[in-house]
């Protein structure tokens, strides 16, 4: 029987005090960047990920640039990443100039292939990007014993792990820096923002002096000069109060947050098994090195026409799914700015057939049955009776 409710992708929330936060915001006579709410979201960032300092940034895409700067990337240097990922995580370095080295992904967890940087690394290489793909950690620990002997900075793109740990480190929080993400479409949100995590101490007074458009304001804060001025490059990195606000009030219930997607994230697991056993679609593997924080729930299909099929299937169904990425080393501005490092065999057929289901902190377990009985519908099956 069909509802009338639509599914969406993905769906914006209030989970606590959001609002009430905002108004304290602006009765409190502070809007702009680095006021209370800012700076309890750095402590709580600090204190939860262990990270020498945060700084609240507009998005991941911010936090990005901010470490290209603070890495002091140049024209020509080389930066060895997945293709397969959001553009931002190239976009920030080809704005220094520097070159984007695309490498291919494994298939257990479409995460950098570890083994193919080597073959990657030449003069110009400066540093390593990991993308921790839907908030499981890259095999972070291989990585950094390349990055050691080859005198690399490595920058963990986690925008889609945030509270997500490897081995026991909270993703971020193992290379030299780590960026984070707060958009809509992330377990913790804002709408638009992110964060840049601090790992290695040498890097914490430039950042603070990027992060305050390249002055030393900080120092004129904390009394250690009696004016502030312009000593280094920087841009206007730190967001609103009431980004910071509303972001508080998300951090304040983050446990709760992660484990509502996570349980939504297991029923899909426990829904789609029997399909999968009847090699009809793959679902994600088990991780044994990283948490689940359920931010995507993608299967794969078993061809780019079966996949187009399923989602306009689902779309007829008033159900929105979608598929990502365009592999950058394919795209107009991936072959004009980038190179490619080896065969892309693995990023090429997955971003063919990989499909993200909905996963939202408010969906319902109704939501997710009602899913998952309309893809047992397109194979033509029963629902749970494979």
């Amino acid at each position: 029987m069909e509802s009338a409710k639509r599914i969406p992708f993905n769906k914006p929330f209030i989970a606590g005090k959001e609002l009430y936060y905002i108004a304290r915001a602006v009765l409190g006579g502070h809007l702009s960047g680095g006021g209370y709410y800012t700076r309890r979201c750095h402590d709580w960032i600090e204190n939860r990920l262990g990270c020498l300092r945060a700084f609240l940034t507009h998005s991941c895409t911010d936090s990005l640039e901010m470490a290209a700067v603070l890495c002091n990337i140049q024209p020509g240097d080389e930066v060895i990443m997945p293709s397969f990922t959001f553009v931002s995580t190239a976009n920030a370095f080809v704005l220094r100039g520097a070159i984007p080295v695309f490498i291919d992904i494994k298939p257990d967890t479409l995460n950098m292939d570890e083994k193919r940087i080597g073959t990657a690394v030449g003069p110009r290489s400066r540093a390593i990007v990991p993308v921790h793909y839907a908030g499981v950690g890259c095999a972070m620990e291989e990585i950094m014993d390349i990055a050691q002997r080859y005198d690399l900075l490595v920058i963990e793109d986690a925008a889609q792990g945030f509270c997500n740990a490897y081995q026991g480190r909270f993703l971020g929080t193992i290379g030299h820096l780590g960026c984070l993400s707060f958009h809509e479409t992330k377990n913790i949100i804002t709408g638009e923002g992110g964060a840049l995590l601090v790992n290695d101490a040498r890097f914490v007074e430039r950042a603070e002096i990027i992060w305050e458009k390249g002055t030393d304001r900080s120092k004129f804060r904390k009394g250690e000069v009696d004016k502030y001025t312009w000593v280094d490059m920087g841009s206007s990195f730190s967001p609103s109060e009431l980004v910071g606000a509303f972001l508080y009030a998300q951090l304040e219930l983050e446990k709760e947050i992660n484990e509502t997607r996570s349980k939504l994230y297991r029923r899909y697991l426990d829904l789609l098994r029997p399909l999968e056993r009847r090699g009809l679609l793959k679902l994600p593997l088990k991780n044994e090195t990283s948490g689940c924080i359920g931010h995507i729930f993608h299967i794969l299909t078993q061809s780019t026409d079966e996949r187009a099929g399923l989602i306009s299937y689902l779309q007829k169904h008033d159900i929105h799914a979608v598929f990502h990425y365009v592999p950058l080393h394919s795209s107009p501005a991936g072959r004009k700015y980038g190179r490619t490092c080896g065969d892309m065999s693995v990023t090429n057929d997955v971003s063919d057939r990989l499909l993200r289901l909905p996963i939202y902190y408010e969906m319902a377990d109704s939501d997710v049955m009602r899913v998952s009985e309309t893809i047992y519908r397109f194979y033509g099956l029963p629902f749970g009776g494979v």
